[in-house]
């Protein structure tokens, strides 16, 4: 007997007709990967799921009961989905740290009104409107511009009137709640009624993030492709590195990708982006953006599992981020800034005529190899997410194709159906995988990663098989550089 049956005895001498399914050579072509989404971050207690409980969100809807009507959490969930419809999404929330404090920030009115019209007020870039008419008191214009507030039960604040000023108190406690944004009058055609003013003292004071690495210790040793959190702190920054290295390792072989946002100048981010060094980490700089940072970060993972799923070599550059605002066109970053934050470990966007938010390019926060030297060999996201998915369609095909073989040397001579691998088999499975890869735009250069590919026995676990694999990984089309020479 010269087959090799999974399940059929030998020993068979009542008469019959036996037959076994073998599945391994069922499926042709790359493997679908079902990649996953994890978004962290911090919920109300109105929510009806416990802190660090991994669970699935289905819906916005399920987001603002799962995490509270108006949480950090919920508007990041809410956010991803309303970029992302499709990959599977799951959370762990977080409560406010015990010692935290909420960010607090003023809206001190004058008046009275001489004109009737419409007082426009954005918080974290959503907007809050009420109507006056002339002779109306500022205390009057506080208490119903207060009450307003708080009827929008998803904005990230809550408000209290005492004559004509409003004081403004984060949801959550923490520093994320600093850079709640606001201000009057983001679009052109809007404009304060006449006779009132508005002094504006920008949110402040808030301090205690709560620590990711809660959500961590919640993770179960399953793959979550892409991670994200509002956070930029020190603790959870390196707290996020750490897991993601050993998730990254071959021993673990669960690598994902953590998205973040940060505001602020040019100089503060790259400040930040100075103290990071870590290729499974991407911080985008939103610059002075009125939206939320947590909102920035749900449509950013949301964009990023979108398309990074369908293609992880294909650049993200000119995708629009919905659901944020632009800053204004004074605040914007100009090429040569965003040069810079690229050289520094920052992200970018930039902004259409139609005043889309569109994803310039994305890179990781590594920089420097061990030695302090400059490396641009992680920069790119898509280095990463095609490493990842090399990694995935190697395990997927060997495991496959022998999940239960026996190994013999290249000159062993087999039977026919006999279950034997050998290391020329498998260089044969694994240059196969890599043209069906080609053919995918995922690597290029075949005939060099044939010369260059070693397959081979171990020489002291004759059960173990070594193999060399040397991918030329596809490039990203993002630069194109012309000269005109002109004639008169």
């Amino acid at each position: 007997m010269t087959i090799s049956f999974n399940s059929i005895p030998n020993i068979i001498r009542t008469p019959g007709t036996f037959i076994e399914i073998d599945n391994s050579r069922a499926l042709s072509g790359l493997s679908n990967i079902n990649q996953k989404m994890l978004l962290i971050g911090q919920r109300l207690a109105t929510g009806n799921t416990a802190a660090g409980v991994l669970t699935l969100v289905v819906s916005a809807e399920d987001a603002d009961r799962q995490f509270g009507l108006g949480s950090m959490l919920a508007r990041m969930c809410k956010a991803a989905i309303a970029n992302n419809g499709y990959t599977e999404m799951w959370a762990i929330a977080l409560d406010d740290d015990d010692a935290g404090v909420p960010a607090t920030g003023t809206l001190t009115i004058t008046g009275p009104a001489t004109a009737a019209g419409t007082l426009n007020l954005y918080i974290g870039g959503e907007r809050v409107r009420i109507t006056m008419a002339s002779g109306d008191a500022a205390a009057d214009v506080a208490t119903a511009l207060a009450a307003a507030i708080n009827a929008e039960t998803e904005l990230p604040v809550t408000a209290a009137a005492v004559d004509a000023v409003i004081t403004l108190t984060a949801r959550h406690k923490g520093v994320v709640g600093n850079y709640i944004d606001l201000r009057l009058n983001y679009n052109w055609d809007e404009k304060t009624p006449a006779g009132i003013a508005v002094a504006i003292t920008a949110m402040t004071n808030g301090d205690g993030n709560p620590e990711v690495a809660d959500a961590i210790a919640a993770m179960p040793d399953d793959q979550f492709h892409y991670i994200a959190m509002p956070y930029t702190d020190t603790t959870n920054l390196s707290d996020m590195e750490d897991e993601l290295d050993e998730r990254w390792g071959p021993m673990e072989q669960m690598a994902g990708h953590c998205f973040t946002a940060a505001s602020g100048t040019t100089g503060t981010l790259q400040t930040l982006g100075a103290t990071r060094n870590n290729c499974h980490v991407t911080i985008l700089g939103t610059g002075k953006s009125p939206t939320a940072l947590d909102v920035w970060v749900g449509a950013l993972v949301g964009v990023a599992a979108y398309y990074y799923n369908i293609d992880p070599a294909r650049p993200l550059q000119t995708l629009v981020l919905s659901g944020v605002l632009a800053p204004t066109l004074a605040d914007r970053f100009s090429q040569s800034e965003r040069n810079t934050l690229l050289h520094g470990g920052i992200s970018t966007f930039i902004v259409d005529d139609g005043g889309d938010c569109m994803v310039e390019r994305l890179i990781t926060t590594y920089q420097t190899n061990a030695l302090g030297v400059e490396d641009p060999s992680y920069l790119d996201v898509n280095t990463i997410m095609t490493l990842i998915y090399i990694r995935t369609q190697v395990r997927a095909r060997i495991s496959n194709v022998y999940p239960r073989h026996k190994l013999a040397d290249d000159d062993a001579r087999v039977g026919a159906g006999q279950a034997v691998v050998r290391p020329k088999d498998l260089r044969v499975e694994i240059i196969a995988l890599f043209k069906e890869m080609e053919t995918a735009g995922i690597v290029e250069n075949l005939e060099q990663f044939k010369d260059d590919l070693v397959v081979e026995r171990d020489a002291s676990d004759k059960n173990r098989v070594n193999a060399l694999m040397p991918p030329d990984l596809v490039g990203q089309f993002r630069v194109f550089a012309g000269q005109v020479q002109f004639i008169l």
